[in-house]
């Protein structure tokens, strides 16, 4: 594949991961990760999100104005997901490529899954605390691997029964503070340099119009179709890669 090829369909995996953030309000790296990882490494892939989840995330945490809420009751996950990040990062500097390509596919199938079933979950505040650790370190372990961090971060907010405006305020919070760790941990290891922050930044382009789009045809598009077309997609993109 020629290099403008390259950035041409890197270009549109942005806009389509971002038309889907924009539209069901997550799945961006989802997304992205698997179908860049077709033709580029896996970690130069979890390299060119780096730009776009930062800022995307940073534009959500300052509108939902909950830093010190969020600090407060998720503490501990937050500080178990970022040791858990840093040591997934070093440990996956021994392996393979076909090793970190098959831990992101089946970091995607094992996200998928949590997406496409709607689990009727609840957590009680006695247990809140211990639960948070777990689903920290869980977290922490594929957001090394694959960037994403999303499905178990959703699963568990949404058994503690929060409210839509706390939900997304304390989401993109979390989101944040998980991916300053990751990138941090790349750029300490040189997985992270120039190089791929000036390729990133450019990803901010695509993504920016995808959200545009996202949010104009959220109200237009059937979530439940959408979310299952979505799902099968990812599933059969996560297949290709795991036998690729």
């Amino acid at each position: 594949m020629s290099q403008w090829l390259l950035m041409a369909f890197g270009a549109a995996v942005f806009l389509l991961g971002a038309f889907v953030k924009g539209t069901l309000g997550v799945g961006m790296p989802m997304v992205v990760a698997p179908l860049l990882s077709l033709v580029i490494p896996a970690p130069t892939t979890i390299a060119l999100l780096g730009m776009p989840v930062l800022v995307s995330n940073s534009i959500q945490s300052i509108e939902g104005g909950l830093l010190r809420y969020s600090l407060k009751r998720f503490g501990w996950l937050i500080l178990t997901q970022t040791v858990a990040t840093i040591l997934t990062v070093k440990m996956t500097l021994n392996l393979s490529l076909g090793m970190l390509n098959s831990l992101l596919a089946i970091s995607v199938l094992a996200a998928t899954v949590l997406m496409a079933f709607t689990f009727n979950l609840s957590i009680a505040p006695q247990h809140e605390k211990w639960s948070g650790i777990l689903v920290g370190a869980a977290s922490g372990l594929m957001s090394g691997v694959s960037s994403l961090t999303g499905p178990l971060i959703i699963a568990y907010l949404m058994a503690l029964k929060l409210n839509r405006d706390m939900f997304v305020g304390s989401i993109s919070i979390i989101y944040l503070i998980a991916a300053l760790p990751l990138y941090l941990s790349l750029w300490w290891f040189d997985r992270f340099g120039w190089h791929e922050f000036v390729l990133s930044s450019l990803a901010l382009i695509p993504m920016v119009l995808g959200l545009k789009l996202g949010r104009l045809l959220r109200h237009r598009l059937s979530e439940t179709l959408f979310r299952r077309i979505l799902m099968g997609f990812l599933t059969l993109i996560s297949l290709i890669l795991l036998f690729k």
